[in-house]
């Protein structure tokens, strides 16, 4: 995809200069509008190209596998963000006005009782999930859910729990994963040796200990199986990995967090719950996960 320009502003009066704002010009305060055109071509054979022009900006795409031709022309994604400015004001209207003194609370400061741990998945926010309100839940999502170990070195997902522990002071750490999850097929696929060049297999490397267990323990399993069996896994393994932080297992210790497991269905819309059993879990010095209170919603 095209990258975009960086924004340039002039310090001269608006009516008389030119400036360019991620690659439109402004001139006399007239906007000359970027046209998107997406070409979708299905074709004899299976891949994907994508490739930009400069002039015009535009996305090509070029899909083989079916023998149909369509044309997608766009202005400037202005239906989208029509959609999105309804739905916003859809929520000032019934949301926020409605619940005015909530909000008016909120922007004073926060007090969530879960931190939550997701995937990126579009298909699987949990705050339409499991109903989640503004102020409830601290957020942070990744691909595939992982929690990296202690040792593994700072990233967004062990700052944000820093964060939630020590500063917010959650009660609850539930890690959700979810069916056809593509970072645990990517993990399940992967060689042993690991291409540093992708950012993803980097990523998903993570999750290795599971993918090992799941070898071990799902080899008899189609494919997809295993990675049903690794969904599961990875998110018992990222829970082991929460007790690598001196920190969150003090207080797990101390039994004021609690940490939690997840695993939305989003093929039958079924929801699995579980609790790590911290005293369980770390019995004559083993890594291994042992739970409790496992809840199946369906």
């Amino acid at each position: 995809m095209a990258a975009l320009s960086p924004t340039s502003l002039s310090k001269g009066p608006l009516s008389n200069e030119t400036f360019t704002i991620f690659g439109s010009r402004v001139k006399s305060g007239k906007i000359q509008q970027t046209q998107l055109r997406l070409w979708t071509s299905f074709r004899s054979n299976t891949g994907v190209k994508l490739k930009a022009s400069a002039e015009p900006p535009a996305l090509t795409q070029e899909l083989k596998g079916a023998k149909q031709e369509s044309i997608v022309e766009m202005g400037s994604g202005c239906d989208l963000f029509d959609e999105m400015k309804n739905r916003f004001l859809s929520f000032k209207k019934h949301k926020y006005m409605e619940n005015l003194e909530h909000f008016q609370a909120l922007s004073k400061g926060q007090a969530p009782k879960f931190m939550v741990i997701a995937c990126a998945d579009s298909r699987v926010c949990p705050s339409n999930i499991l109903g989640f309100q503004p102020g409830e839940a601290f957020m942070v999502r990744n691909v595939a859910n992982m929690v990296p170990a202690y040792e593994s070195g700072p990233s967004e997902t062990n700052a944000a729990l820093e964060f939630a522990v020590n500063s917010l002071e959650v009660e609850n750490i539930l890690i959700i994963g979810h069916s056809c999850c593509g970072g645990i097929r990517a993990l399940m696929s992967m060689q042993d040796e690991v291409d540093s060049s992708s950012f993803i297999r980097s990523w998903v490397i993570v999750g290795k200990n599971a993918k090992l267990s799941t070898k071990a323990a799902a080899s008899n399993l189609s494919f997809d199986q295993q990675c049903t069996h690794c969904e599961k896994e990875s998110i018992n393994c990222s829970l082991l990995n929460l007790l690598t932080y001196p920190w969150i297992e003090e207080k797990v210790k101390k039994g004021v967090l609690s940490l939690h497991g997840g695993y939305y269905d989003f093929v039958d819309c079924t929801f699995e719950k579980w609790t790590l059993d911290y005293k369980g879990s770390i019995m004559d010095g083993k890594n291994r996960v042992v739970v409790k209170n496992r809840l199946f919603w369906c």
